[in-house]
């Protein structure tokens, strides 16, 4: 069996999920303003269906098309804070990073962190050549997140998607595998101390 990665940074643990935390993730994700800035997640989230949810991580993985964990706390509490996703077309190398932070954390950089581990993750281990993002054009902050991993604005796909029974404006970013290497090298050089405490390692 194909094990799920657990990954640390200097203040996270990104770790498999466990059907336990299926209610902590109906109410931390199913909040109305975390649901609002994804296109799938619902609102209310229905019981149960975090429990559901997780039971597919592990099948996904094995097939090779999607990697899901939990964002936690590196501390003795472990807290959940959110969750990062990465889908993944092994035919073309290419991945597509996903990720929402409970409601009380945001704006303290969690998902930038979380994210860059799943970068390197998926450049050194799964030997993808492609990584895009996409968030919702009113949604600002995750723009900032993109743009702060160093990926390239793409555009903006108008009325891409509909969410909620509006038509949204999709902004595409992305990051190819030489560069992050560079972006990589780049952070180390400048900002040592905190390019060792970001970086992605394994268990």
């Amino acid at each position: 069996m194909r094990e799920l990665p657990r990954l640390i940074t200097g203040r996270l643990v990104l770790r498999p999920f466990d059907l336990t935390d299926g209610p902590i993730v109906e109410r931390l994700a199913g909040a109305r303003e975390v649901a609002d800035t994804t296109l799938t997640i619902p609102h209310p989230y229905p019981a149960g269906g975090g429990a559901h949810w997780i039971a597919t991580h592990t099948a996904a993985w094995e097939r090779g098309n999607n990697l899901a964990l939990a964002i936690c706390d590196n501390m003795s509490t472990g807290e959940l804070l959110g969750a990062v996703s990465l889908q993944v077309s092994p035919v073309h190398a290419h991945g597509e990073i996903g990720y929402w932070i409970r409601l009380s954390s945001w704006g303290q950089g969690y998902a930038t962190e979380a994210a860059r581990a799943v970068f390197q993750y998926a450049f050194s281990h799964l030997h993808l050549h492609r990584v895009q993002g996409r968030h919702f054009a009113r949604n600002a902050a995750s723009g900032r997140v993109l743009q702060k991993l160093g990926m390239k604005y793409e555009g903006t796909q108008r009325d891409a998607y509909r969410r909620w029974d509006r038509f949204e404006d999709v902004a595409v970013y992305s990051v190819l595998a030489p560069e992050w290497a560079l972006l990589s090298n780049s952070r180390l050089a400048s900002h040592p101390t905190n390019a060792e405490a970001d970086k992605e390692t394994m268990e």
